[in-house]
């Protein structure tokens, strides 16, 4: 049983790993796209924003799915050298997700500051 399950996890990790990438460079074009395309209509920086916001989802989800790989990955019968290196890798990226997911809420919340503003107008009045 412990056969099977090992050769069930040599062919799921890799497609998990690859599904992890597929995320962040999908996201990565997309990202880019919008980019040129926001840059093409506006000049304002704040316009950058949700496509920042959008990537930084893209990478927390690509980050997701890789930290999964390597938990498939000492499923059975993990050593300590594979428990210690999985522990530095899930910290590391338990690490990036975090502060990439409280960048992702302050965008939010300015964004969200921004268009109370632009809907009552006093933003218009302190910018004269």
């Amino acid at each position: 049983m412990e056969d099977l399950l090992v050769e069930a996890l040599g062919v799921l990790v890799p497609i998990v790993e690859a599904c992890g990438a597929a995320v962040i460079v999908v996201g990565a074009l997309w990202a880019f796209v919008r980019f040129v395309v926001v840059g093409l209509r506006e000049r304002d920086a704040r316009a950058f924003v949700p496509v920042r916001l959008s990537l930084g989802r893209f990478l927390a989800l690509g980050l997701e799915f890789q930290l999964a790989s390597d938990v498939l990955r000492t499923a059975v019968a993990p050593s300590f050298r594979e428990l210690g290196q999985l522990a530095a890798v899930a910290a590391i990226r338990t690490a990036l997700n975090y502060f990439l997911a409280k960048e992702i809420a302050e965008e939010r919340r300015q964004l969200a500051e921004e268009r109370a503003e632009e809907g009552t107008g006093t933003r218009q009045a302190r910018d004269t």
